[in-house]
């Protein structure tokens, strides 16, 4: 992905290269970036024509203030806990806010484990579904080296970690410093879901005909593991993954074909999943699944971007996205968000809430497997979208990479 802001001044767009210059995979000037690769204008995924104009919304939003961060990418809460949220700064601390107030002492800090900036650092986090009983849980970063890992911890008490528990679960090699993904997140099965982009550069250019379509490697795929150490060995992975026992292919692989899915989250009511996957330079993309139907299936990158061919090559079974949109009106980077259950937004209950780093314009959208249906403004901009947030509460929040972090409140 890539996204401009502090630090990253002088890296490319979500669909980033590395810290450094200021050009695109494919060349061409770009803002400075964030941790994502930003590349490509917004038409909607209202069927294929051109965006239809967003109406204003009925249940309109606004921005209620709850601190300001350190390049803040994401915000999540443990389960079941109604008076906290955590902050993840991608620096590498993540920050409580109890009862409204920021704690002045990181709940952990690991920046000087991480490389950071640019599409690189500490990514997010996810509590275990069993936090309150056993206290684990899991970040994603980039190690000093550049690579991707996802470590377990233990909590120490309420606010604090303990930084020794650290146990390295998943360790993925990265040949750029772009394209990192960067979710974790338990999914309705209790099971860790992990977000990898397909290694970086333009055109998913690593090995014979890229990542994305090659089962043999988890760059350019979206896992699902049992994150738990068992049998002296870091992880398992579930005998009901798609691709476990096929010759040649990764079993901890859930879905393959994704370019950067920087975001991407389940329907806390439902169980369905929506993922944001950053473009290259022309299409932007939102794809849902019913519960479980995301199973073994292909989005398509890099044979296809968004709806657009893009290589002439085989992509077996691939899906289309039913969100779409281009480069127009400043959008460069689709910021993936969460179907909306926020106990204070019933207006817009069940639609989804997406945005775009660059243009920071907010929406929702109706998704259903065949389509996305009446996209409309929710009102506020916010400057360098990073990130959605949900607590346990399911009150949502959007996360500007400037620093401010705000919960969304009926306008």
């Amino acid at each position: 992905m890539r996204r401009p802001w502090l630090l990253l001044a002088a890296l490319i767009l979500f669909g980033l290269g590395a810290c450094g210059s200021a050009e695109t995979d494919e060349g061409r000037a770009a803002p400075a970036t964030s941790p994502r690769d930003q590349d490509g204008p917004a038409t909607s995924g209202d069927d294929q024509g051109p965006p239809p104009r967003a109406r204003p919304s009925a249940g309109g939003v606004a921005l209620s203030r709850i601190g300001s961060f350190d390049q803040p990418l994401y915000v999540t809460a443990p389960p079941g806990d109604k008076s906290r949220v955590f902050v993840v700064e991608q620096p590498g601390r993540i920050r409580v806010v109890r009862n409204g107030k920021v704690r002045s002492e990181p709940f952990l800090d690991v920046s000087g484990a991480i490389a950071c900036c640019g599409e690189q650092g500490l990514l997010s986090m996810a509590f275990a579904p069993d936090y309150a009983t056993i206290g684990l849980f899991y970040v994603d970063y980039t190690n000093e080296a550049g690579d991707t890992r996802v470590v377990e911890y233990r909590a120490a008490g309420p606010d604090k970690a303990d930084p020794s528990s650290a146990r390295v679960v998943l360790g993925v090699d990265q040949p750029e410093a772009n394209h990192n993904g960067g979710l974790v997140t338990f999914g309705p099965d209790d099971l860790l879901y992990v977000g990898l982009g397909d290694g970086g550069g333009g055109d998913d250019q690593h090995g014979s005909r890229g990542n994305g379509q090659d089962l043999g490697t988890l760059l350019g795929k979206i896992l699902r593991i049992d994150p738990r150490a068992s049998g002296g060995r870091a992880y398992t992975v579930p005998s009901s993954n798609p691709f476990r026992g096929r010759s040649g292919a990764r079993p901890e692989i859930y879905l393959y074909g994704v370019r950067n899915p920087w975001r991407f989250s389940f329907d806390r009511s439902t169980g369905d999943l929506s993922i944001g996957d950053v473009g290259q330079d022309r299409q932007e993309e939102v794809t849902f699944f019913e519960r479980g139907k995301g199973r073994g299936k292909n989005l398509g990158w890099r044979p296809f971007e968004g709806r657009l061919r893009n290589f002439d090559e085989p992509a077996p079974g691939a899906v289309s996205p039913q969100l779409f949109y281009g480069r127009e009106g400043g959008n460069c980077s689709v910021t993936g968000g969460y179907v909306i259950h926020d106990p204070g937004l019933s207006a817009l209950r069940g639609r989804y809430l997406y945005g775009d780093y660059c243009a920071g314009r907010l929406y929702s959208v109706k998704l259903s497997p065949s389509s996305a249906r009446g996209r409309r403004s929710v009102g506020p901009v916010v400057p360098s979208l990073t990130s959605f947030g949900e607590d346990a509460s399911g009150r949502l929040y959007a996360v500007s990479g400037d620093g401010p972090v705000y919960r969304l409140v009926a306008r």
